[in-house]
């Protein structure tokens, strides 16, 4: 229930189809909300000329739901997109948020994505149990695999989609902030098509003392002009159904010097990182 209204929230179930639709399927009768008009996806943190907006007809189902779909082939700016029903008497401001209700994601497991852009949307609930969908759009995407740690040294395997790893592919571990130390190694072509595998040295990460937390971002540098604006590809995990892997896929740390620490980690983003910070006494 509403708190201003009184009326409960709208709540829709969602389904990913096999071809890549995402189906919104909404319950509005007895929630007082009248006759919805549409089903509005707004990218958060947009704001004024840059606001976007994708709005979504409804259709009636037998059954007295109201039915919205997201078309596989739409591709939408990376974000996270919150859902929101519009009512024919209300305009965009007046939309009221949609509460999740079952999802079935069965088909985001072990996809095949093409060979052009990898377009990935999740629907998801938020911290405050609303419905919102995550979406990635990458081109190319190089996505990671199987993380193993073996004392000091973190191997990745990955694959590589929309492009091909060339020789003289490497991987660089870049340290953040302005002027921020890179460490690079080499990227070795697995047997698999657009598949990779690099080592990283956890101990030359640091040179010196770490007083406070560092996030060192992982990029692949696959050889060709694939590669993305920044020169790299960005190394993530984000071919399967979950839409925020970072208290999920949780690693142990090691030692990675005197007072160091290094620890394998996902981003709330989904992207692979190193986390460096001072080692706990003891």
């Amino acid at each position: 229930m509403t708190a201003t209204t009184g009326r409960r929230a709208p709540r829709a179930d969602c389904a990913v189809t096999s071809d890549g639709r995402i189906t919104f399927d909404l319950d509005t009768r007895g929630a007082g909300h009248g006759t919805a008009s549409e089903l509005l996806l707004r990218l958060r943190g947009a704001k004024g000329p840059d606001a976007r907006t994708v709005r979504l007809p409804l259709d009636p189902l037998d059954d007295g739901r109201l039915r919205a779909v997201l078309p596989a082939d739409a591709e939408y700016a990376e974000g996270r997109w919150d859902v929101h029903l519009r009512e024919p008497d209300a305009g965009d401001d007046g939309a009221v948020a949609v509460e999740p209700g079952v999802r079935d994601l069965r088909r985001l497991v072990d996809p095949a994505p093409g060979a052009g852009r990898v377009a990935v949307r999740i629907p998801y609930p938020t911290l405050d149990g609303r419905l919102a969908v995550r979406c990635w759009l990458r081109a190319p995407h190089a996505e990671a695999g199987a993380v193993t740690l073996d004392g000091a040294a973190m191997t990745v395997r990955g694959r590589l989609h929309g492009a091909r790893p060339e020789d003289g592919a490497h991987v660089e571990a870049r340290q953040p902030g302005a002027g921020g130390r890179v460490l690079r190694v080499p990227a070795a072509p697995g047997d698999e098509d657009g598949a990779f595998a690099f080592t990283l040295p956890l101990d030359r990460l640091a040179d010196g003392p770490v007083t406070a937390p560092q996030l060192w971002t992982l990029w692949l540098l696959p050889g060709t002009a694939e590669g993305g604006p920044d020169g790299g590809v960005r190394i993530s995990r984000i071919l399967d159904d979950i839409w925020d892997r970072k208290k999920i896929h949780v690693y142990p740390g090691r030692s990675a010097g005197p007072g160091v620490r290094a620890t394998p980690c996902y981003t709330t983003d989904n992207d692979l990182c190193v986390r460096l910070e001072p080692e706990p006494a003891g």
